[in-house]
């Protein structure tokens, strides 16, 4: 019964583990935020914040560099650990400062924490041996 519940027939594999992450977080990140920032930037540049003394468009620009290429890189499990380094800055900027550390209520930042958390997973383990750097 043990066996049962622990699985433990089933092979493991830690390579297919951070595939599924690094390309469902890529792909969810790309699309659901990149993109939209990248073809609205006009609008995007108008309601982002001004953090650290940089300007608005500077942050988004910086934030588009995070959330596209570095997304797309994560997909493809090239510089994984860098790109990952910077989704986590974004991701944490966001967490910590746009939405003041709210898990709850009008502006939760709930997601920006669960990106957080998965990219600084994906820091930490690299891509795996099923990616482009074959870590």
């Amino acid at each position: 019964m043990l066996k049962l519940l622990k699985l433990s027939f089933l092979p493991k594999s830690t390579d297919h583990g951070l595939l599924i992450l690094r390309v469902a977080l890529g792909f969810s990140m790309l699309l659901l935020h990149g993109r939209g920032k990248i073809l609205n930037f006009s609008a995007t540049a108008k309601e982002f914040p001004a953090l650290f003394g940089l300007p608005s468009n500077v942050n988004v620009g910086m934030a588009i560099f995070a959330e596209v290429l570095c997304a797309a890189l994560l997909i493809a499990g090239l510089f994984t650990r860098f790109a990952a380094l910077m989704l986590c800055a974004t991701m944490g900027t966001a967490f910590f400062f746009v939405h003041k550390s709210a898990l709850v209520g009008a502006n939760s930042g709930e997601l920006a924490m669960v990106y957080l958390i998965g990219f600084a997973t994906l820091f930490f383990t690299g891509a795996g041996k099923i990616s482009v750097d074959r870590e």
